[in-house]
């Protein structure tokens, strides 16, 4: 009998193709949908692998309800929807996807920090409804980038990719990292900075730190706080390292200047949260690694991860 295989996402058949030739596969079908979560427990329960994304909750309760399963493929570098302790306890490989979208999510940070500083989505609203009718020499005035101060929280891959990025505008870089980066501190003129320093001193503050217990709600109000009123604070990490409550009161308040994000504790983001409701909060739909080429590159590498442990080998990029 074929192994059994299920898809949480309608993904590009050109991608799935190779699987069916090997496998037994079904597959969401329903591509701006999110499967609900009874339906994606019902399809674990008779599968021997499950491919996810970051929206689809692995937990405990399916693992111990899917007797067969043995490997969850997470389309993303970050793992925190998938229940890890459970997985290994009952033997269920876990690999995800990093490296191969290090450049293409860094550049997406820096698309965000300059659009938020310079204001370019509300700009083209201005345009786009008829409410540019004359110029000022204050009209959607913003911030320079080039020759401030940056601080990234969390130096992995991604982070440092971000950080090289503002060499190219003649940028400050400090960092706060749970171990420091030496060789990147020579190389690059990177400086090591407390949390606190950090977020006193830079005039953006990008975040890159991953979603566990301990970094969640990192940034609250205690930190806003401590940040200039002329700030900016990017978040292309995970949502809920910020306190939005905070963060919607910071920016209201005028404690810090301005945030972008990416990401949000609930995805998709509900239509009345309150951050949607200020002008100075950028907004994307968490789209990091949203191109073609890096999109394609982290579904072969599932796909390859998948087959591997359903054809008894082991596979790259395992978590657990």
């Amino acid at each position: 009998m074929k192994r059994k295989l299920f898809i949480a996402r309608k993904l590009p058949e050109e991608v799935v193709a190779p699987l069916r030739e090997k496998f037994e596969v079904r597959m969401w079908d329903e591509a701006e949908k999110q499967i609900p979560e009874k339906v994606l427990l019902e399809e674990a329960r008779q599968v021997d692998a499950l491919w996810t994304t970051i929206t689809e909750n692995v937990t405990r309760q399916l693992i111990e309800a899917s007797p067969n399963l043995k490997v969850v493929s997470n389309l993303a570098v970050g793992f925190n929807n998938i229940d890890l302790e459970a997985a290994k306890e009952h033997g269920v490989i876990v690999t995800n996807t990093p490296d191969v979208l290090t450049e293409t999510t860094a550049d997406l940070a820096f698309a965000l920090l300059l659009a938020s500083a310079r204001r370019i989505t509300e700009a083209e609203q201005t345009v786009r409804n008829g409410e540019w009718t004359s110029w000022s020499a204050t009209q959607l005035t913003g911030m320079d980038v080039f020759g401030a101060t940056l601080g990234v929280i969390g130096m992995g891959r991604i982070g440092e990719a971000a950080a090289r990025r503002a060499a190219g505008f003649n940028m400050r870089v400090l960092y706060h990292n749970r171990t420091r980066k030496l060789e990147s501190e020579k190389r690059y003129g990177f400086e090591y900075a407390s949390k606190d320093i950090l977020l006193k001193e830079a005039d953006f503050v990008l975040i890159f730190a991953p979603l566990t217990p301990e970094t969640k709600n990192m940034i609250g109000e205690q930190e806003l706080a401590k940040m200039k009123e002329t700030a900016v604070l990017i978040n292309v990490a995970r949502g809920g390292i910020v306190d939005e409550e905070a963060l919607y009161n910071a920016l209201k308040d005028g404690t810090i200047w301005g945030a972008g994000l990416d990401v949000f504790e609930v995805e998709p983001v509900p239509m009345d949260h309150p951050l949607l409701t200020l002008s100075n909060v950028t907004v994307l739909p968490h789209i990091g690694s949203a191109s073609i080429r890096t999109r394609l590159a982290m579904m072969n590498m599932n796909v390859q991860a998948m087959t591997d442990v359903l054809e008894g080998r082991e596979p790259k990029n395992r978590v657990v």
